[in-house]
Parts: C-alpha cells; structure tokens; sequence
C-alpha cells in the first residue's frame, strides 16, 4: 500500500507541474515569433557595446547576445501576454484586483499547495537570467543587477496594474507585490550564478582597448547600423519639426513654392538625408582619421592604409559609391558585400594603394 500512495502522490505532483506549464505554451510560441524582430533591433545595440568595450566581439559574446534576445522577448511574453480581446473580459469592462500584502505567498501556499509553490520558484527562475546577463555579459556588479531587476520587474508589474499602460482601461493581470519580491531574488540569484561560473570561464579582462584600422566584417556592419539611424534621424527629425509647427501655427501643410506636400516632404527628405550622408560618411571620417560616429562607438577607422591627397578622396569617393548602392538594395549588397568580405577580407575600396611615405 505504501508503494501504491508514493505513486499516487507522484503522479499527482507530475500533474500539477504539467498543468503549471501547459498554461504557458502559448507565451512560449509567441515569444519564439517574436525572437527575429527583437534580435534584428535590439542584438547590434548590444554588440556595439560590446565592441566599445572591450575592442572585440568574441562568438560566446555574439552568441550570448543574440539568445538574451530569446529571453527578453520570453519574459515578455510570459509576462505581459495573452493581450485581452473581444469586447468583454478581464482588462476590457473590468479589472483585477492589486496584491499588495507581501506575505500573501504563505497563504497561496497552504491554500493551493504544489501549485503555489511552483508559481514562486517560477518567478525566481524567471529572473535568473537576467541576473546572470548582467553578470556575465553586461558586468555589472551585484548592487546594479539588484537595481536592475528590482526596476524591470517594478516596470513590468505596473504594466500589468495599469492595462499595458492605458492600452486597456483596467488591468487585465495582477499587479503582485509578491512577484517583485522574488522576481528580485531571482536576479540576484542569476547574478551569483555567473559569479559562480567566474571561477570555471573567467571574464576577459576589459580596458580601454585601441582603435583598429582592420576591422571585420561583424565590426563593420555594426559600426554601418549605427551611422545609419544617426542618418535616419537626422533625416527624418528636422522634417517632422518643420512639418508639425507649420501644420500648427499656419493651419496648412508645408509647401514649397509649384509643389505640392507631398513633393515638398519628398524633397526635403532627401535634401536632408543627403546632408545627413555627407556629414556622417564624409566630413566627420574626414576629420577624425576614418571614424564615423559608428566607427568611434566600436573603436574603429575604414581607412586601413594611409592615404592622403588625390588618393584619400578618390578612396572616400569610391567607399561613398558602395554605401549608396547598399542603401538602394541592402539585401543583395549586404549578399554581395558579405561573400566578397568572405574571400578578400577587405572591402572592395580597401584594394585603392596607400600613399607613399615621404
């Protein structure tokens, strides 16, 4: 009879850990969809940082920043995910309760059991990632990954408490003082973790490491992302500014004199994207030695050999040529660009000769 009840009670506790998880598939497919658009957007801010830092990008560091994208998108998901739909429901004609009583965990416990049980280590081990990326990839110290954990899962909840920030006009999750608590915990456990781990694969050193005149292809790429959305915003803040006061203190489009706004808005684009070019590709390397304000973030300089007179702006001419055909047709460029990298090591421009030394 003993054996026969330890079975029982096993299969009851397996049950209970499958329900617990079955209630989350749906947070984990959507955070797999969702991995893509976050690792494109949010990975180069990461490795740029990573360069600026440490004046390299080793694969366990590309790597460790692309699947933090899974997680931040995980985490997410599981928090903040399904949205409500329809026109009834929780978060659409009423709202939940906040838990603010920071021992409510002890009665869950005794009401619900395993279940409970699993729900706070969940929250621990939720944050256990987080805790480690900061110890590990970001290196940060204990005091800084409790703040940063204590802050995500502060934002987190409030967005549950206020309806995805006023999207829904009541909560349609629960705001738990509880979780913050060992949400916390789990980033503070996460952080030891890695501290842990510091005496198995210690962290490379880090120092202000030199500016390089043979980047890769990787260091390249990033440095280009970043120049681009300083081209982008340039571009596009000043029209926006001109656009909304016009539309506000002369209640009427901006034109210029035989266009219409649409023309005019076309136009001043390109005039400011063009502008925006120059001073970012051109003048600014032009000045500094070969480092756009992408290539200062991630210590570098495209001008590999040095050049001067006649031959630096041919070489400045014919690398402005290649970035102007990447951004009419960026998916065959960076194809293109990509495999010549990968047999040359160089960039086409790089074959222009340095000047003779005097």
């Amino acid at each position: 009879m003993g054996g026969i009840d330890t079975k029982k009670k096993r299969g009851v506790g397996m049950g209970a850990i499958g329900s617990f998880l079955s209630g989350f598939t749906s947070n984990f497919q959507a955070a797999l969809l969702l991995w893509p658009i976050l690792s494109f957007s949010l990975t180069l801010p990461i490795l740029a940082y990573l360069y600026h830092r440490d004046g390299r990008l080793r694969f366990s560091s590309f790597a460790a920043a692309y699947l933090s994208m899974l997680y931040v998108s995980g985490l997410g998901c599981f928090t903040l995910y399904p949205l409500p739909s329809g026109d009834t429901g929780l978060g659409i004609t009423y709202g939940i309760a906040p838990q603010l009583n920071p021992f409510a965990f002890v009665f869950d416990i005794a009401k619900d059991g395993l279940k409970a049980v699993l729900q706070l280590l969940f929250n621990i081990v939720l944050f256990l990632p987080l805790g480690f990326i900061a110890k590990r990839l970001l290196r940060l110290g204990l005091g800084k990954t409790l703040v940063l954990s204590l802050t995500i899962t502060i934002l987190i909840e409030t967005a549950q408490l206020t309806g995805f920030f006023g999207l829904y006009p009541f909560a349609y999750r629960t705001f738990d003082v509880d979780d913050i608590i060992f949400n916390t915990l789990g980033g503070i456990a996460g952080w030891w973790c890695g501290r842990a781990l510091d005496r198995f694969l210690p962290a490379a050193p880090s120092g202000p490491p030199p500016k390089t005149s043979n980047p890769g292809f990787v260091r390249r790429c990033v440095a280009l992302w970043v120049d681009l959305l300083i081209i982008g915003f340039c571009t596009l803040f000043p029209w926006l500014i001109i656009a909304l006061a016009w539309e506000v203190f002369a209640d009427q489009p901006f034109t210029l004199p035989g266009l219409d706004a649409t023309q005019t808005g076309d136009l001043f684009l390109i005039g400011c994207g063009l502008v925006s070019f120059l001073a970012v590709e051109i003048i600014i390397p032009w000045l500094h030695g070969g480092s756009t304000p992408g290539g200062t973030l991630v210590r570098m300089t495209f001008e590999t050999v040095p050049r001067t007179g006649w031959k630096r702006a041919l070489f400045y001419a014919l690398r402005s040529t290649v970035l102007l055909l990447f951004l009419v047709a960026p998916p065959y460029a960076t194809v293109i660009l990509g495999i010549f990298y990968l047999f040359a090591r160089k960039m086409p421009y790089d074959y222009l000769p340095a000047s003779p030394a005097e």
